[in-house]
């Protein structure tokens, strides 16, 4: 069924192009305009001299230099151009283009595949974040086991700020990458937990996130790729 309303769709889009497309019209050239243009002054100076707006040795010659005027047209060179002249082509391509595409969507679409219903997606979604925040909280449960000072702690924050930051949950992932930056100081995390920050306050940057910044640039290697987005909101911090 749904086969008959595309191919009755496309039918209904292609037919008025289709109807443009068989008018061929004669284009105008040159020599034919100038001959009809010479043959409306001389039926005006017909009606001049009937109405006596012109006496008869005016009207022999204006006659004269239009009659020369014509001969001089008639010489041009006549070109007659039809418009449409390839309407064969152009409509065998107006007619090919949707039966290419049907072609090219039965072999590599699925028009089999059943509709798929907004509700039932949103719902997919959510048990989805739900199954999200059950894996963070048990990164956080095992985050609060490990002892002070242990390596791994540094890794595991680093992990959680990357897993909040995916999820938009900005204010989450900045508290992360500082808790990763307490167990060691790496300016490319203190970076990334400044900017956080800076998109969960909605585009402000605090005293507290410029200062930040700072000591991630001030740290920084000089090859760093995000020194100068680093500069940029120190910048920005000094003129809000």
């Amino acid at each position: 069924m749904i086969w008959i309303g595309i191919c009755l769709l496309g039918v209904i889009a292609l037919v008025p192009a289709l109807l443009s497309f068989r008018r061929a019209t004669l284009l105008r050239d040159e020599r034919e305009s100038a001959l009809v243009l010479h043959q409306a002054q001389l039926a005006e100076l017909e009606r001049d001299l009937a109405e006596g707006m012109i006496a008869p040795t005016e009207h022999d010659s204006a006659r004269l230099e239009i009659q020369r005027r014509v001969l001089g047209a008639d010489m041009l060179p006549a070109f007659i151009a039809r418009k449409g002249a390839s309407t064969g082509a152009i409509a065998a391509a107006l007619i090919g283009l949707p039966v290419a595409a049907i072609a090219l969507y039965m072999t590599v679409g699925h028009p089999g595949l059943p509709a798929q219903p907004l509700a039932p997606r949103l719902v997919a979604l959510q048990k989805e974040d739900h199954r999200n925040d059950a894996l963070i909280d048990r990164l956080r449960d095992q985050l609060r086991q490990i002892p002070p000072g242990d390596p791994s702690l540094f890794q595991g924050y680093v992990l959680l700020g990357q897993a909040e930051a995916g999820r938009d949950h900005y204010a989450a992932a900045a508290q992360a990458w500082r808790s990763a930056i307490e167990q060691r100081f790496d300016p490319e995390v203190a970076a990334r937990a400044a900017e956080a920050q800076m998109m969960a306050d909605d585009g402000h940057i605090s005293p507290e996130t410029a200062d930040l910044y700072r000591r991630a640039l001030d740290a920084a290697p000089a090859n760093a790729p995000w020194r100068m987005t680093v500069q940029q909101r120190i910048a920005q911090s000094e003129h809000q």
